[in-house]
């Protein structure tokens, strides 16, 4: 009865996939499938709806949709070009400093958005006219922005943090916040290793010196946008406010910025950003509630418990088990996006790992990393679509050169895994965690 139990659950969720049924309709068609292996049909709806229900019925949820429109707002405000402008003062005298300019801009942009799609846009499709006419290689161009766009997905806020804190049972988001920065950090520093070193084997050239008076110029105009990010972790931290009140300040700061000071959105332009914004949210919200009734009906059929029996199986060592839990993700992130993935994935080794003793934030910032890695694979990554759409070139094209970034990404996220400290020593020094 258990294995038939797992078979109905994934076995269904897999042919709905593959028929291209939603995601969220098909995690929910399969709960209550798994579930009328127990319960006749209107019971078994009944307890589906409940729980989606009840899983929406959260106040955290809230920074959700707030995030959302604060990063479309963002978006549309002339925020990326001023970031990029102050990524070229960073990183202008590195070798192939435009590469390097890219991979900085997405981890401020990113940060700011909460978005990795929405980054690869921004900033690609300023980036790759620049990069094509100072002669770098096009696919070499695009595999650089489709691969750093998703450290904003770390770097705080980040909405895969809460969604995370969320179904984990109530993990501090102000920890797992301020654990996104050092491993962020890790990943786009990996990725600079990496585009420095092919970058200085094809002699791309490196940009010219900046006057002070043109430092002092490009920090001034990026410098509104990165308050942001200062604003958020300085009152949530301080105990200001919450995450949630934090969420709404956002709105509000990036509404001044964009409309008052920038001037780069106009009022007649914020109906169409609050319908995109709530277009955007019901999709995620919608998958939030499917996946509380698959979690409970996982929980109801001892799933969790049944795959931490067959992993333990294999070893009860930690670095064993984070090592097979890695892999697992990093396959599932290939044909699955990332919340669906976090939400799905969070309650079966979550209570493993925390039989073993490893910290839920760690384990969090390690799932978050290990995921955002599957939105640059083929074949379902939407940074790679987007990626390739602004550059212009074919998917086909672009994998040999992501092969590099990959690599690079892989060996960060192991570090990140089997240091623990990487993540956890922000929310111990600021939070005494």
């Amino acid at each position: 009865m258990e294995w038939q139990v797992i078979l109905t659950l994934f076995g269904s969720f897999a042919v709905l996939l593959t028929l291209g049924v939603p995601v969220s309709f098909a995690i929910g068609l399969s709960s209550l499938a798994t579930i009328m292996l127990s319960l006749p049909l209107e019971p078994a709806i009944a307890v589906v709806a409940q729980r989606m229900a009840a899983g929406l019925d959260n106040f955290a949820l809230l920074a959700i949709p707030f995030f959302i429109l604060a990063g479309n707002i963002m978006n549309q405000g002339g925020i990326a070009i001023r970031l990029i402008n102050f990524a070229k003062v960073l990183g202008g005298r590195l070798p192939g400093s435009l590469a390097h300019v890219n991979i900085m801009a997405n981890m401020m942009f990113g940060s700011i958005s909460g978005s990795a799609v929405a980054s690869a846009a921004a900033v690609g499709g300023t980036m790759s006219p620049l990069q094509k006419k100072d002669g770098y290689d096009e696919h070499f161009s695009a595999a650089v922005n489709i691969t750093s766009c998703p450290t904003g997905l770390l770097i705080p806020p980040s909405n895969t943090l809460i969604v995370f804190s969320l179904v984990s049972g109530g993990t501090s988001i102000a920890a797992l916040f301020l654990a996104g920065y050092i491993p962020g950090l890790i990943m786009g520093l990996s990725l600079m290793c990496v585009a420095g070193f092919i970058a200085k084997r094809r002699g791309y050239p490196v940009a010219a010196k900046p006057s002070m008076a043109e430092v002092w110029d490009t920090l001034l105009k990026a410098l509104p946008s990165l308050m942001l990010i200062v604003i958020i972790m300085g009152g949530i931290i301080g105990g200001i406010f919450t995450a949630t009140e934090a969420s709404a300040i956002a709105v509000m700061y990036t509404f001044i910025l964009a409309v008052i000071v920038y001037r780069e959105v106009k009022i007649k332009q914020l109906p169409a950003i609050i319908l995109e914004s709530a277009v955007t949210t019901s999709i995620v919200l919608l998958l939030v509630g499917a996946s509380m009734g698959m979690s409970w009906a996982m929980a109801n059929a001892d799933i969790p418990y049944m795959i931490a029996d067959a992993l333990l199986a294999v070893s009860d060592n930690p670095l064993v088990v984070l090592l097979i839990i890695n892999l697992i993700l990093l396959i599932v992130g290939i044909f699955m996006d990332m919340t669906p993935a976090v939400l799905i994935f969070t309650p079966i080794f979550l209570p493993i790992v925390l039989d073993l003793g490893i910290d839920p934030v760690h384990f969090g910032i390690m799932m978050t990393f290990n995921l955002a890695i599957g939105i640059c694979t083929p074949p379902v990554g939407s940074a790679l679509f987007i990626g390739c759409s602004v550059a212009k070139v074919s998917i086909d094209k672009i994998i040999k050169p992501l092969l590099p970034f990959y690599a690079a990404l892989v060996l960060a996220l192991m570090a990140v895994t089997f240091i623990p400290q990487l993540s956890l020593f922000l929310p111990g020094l600021v939070l005494g965690y």
